[in-house]
């Protein structure tokens, strides 16, 4: 079991940056692809972006939506992963969450909440204009 609690939301201009953390309890943080989700109030849950257990780019994806802008990265020695978020927007305000994916449904989509099996209890960002 993974347990999973971010923290690095706050508040930002327009054009600012952030970078979000999510640290994992648990020795087989190493064994979980992670991934980032946004919500805000009466919206679905949307996907940011995910790594594999590697910690290489390779194994990174991206929405549309912050391609360019955001990257996952992840320190498997010290069970931490992260969401740097540059050139922030006002429509990036959101509760960002952190998901840990075990790969145990793997006829579901890298890009849907049902895939992961863990999460944190999410980080506010807001980004005024």
């Amino acid at each position: 079991q993974v347990q999973l609690v971010e923290s690095g939301g706050g508040l930002v201009q327009a054009g600012g940056s952030l970078r979000l953390s999510c640290a994992a309890s648990g020795r087989t943080f190493s064994s979980y692809a992670m991934g980032w989700f946004r919500q805000v109030p009466g919206k679905e849950r949307e996907f940011v972006a995910r790594i594999g257990t590697s910690a290489s780019s390779a194994s990174t994806y991206y929405a549309d939506s912050v391609k360019g802008r955001f990257t996952i990265s992840r320190d498997n020695a010290k069970n931490i992963g992260y969401l740097q978020m540059n050139s922030l927007k006002p429509e990036d305000t959101a509760v960002y969450y952190c998901a840990a994916d075990s790969s145990s449904r793997l006829w579901v989509s890298v890009t849907a909440r049902a895939r992961y099996d863990y999460w944190g209890q999410g980080t506010q960002v807001t980004v005024s204009s």
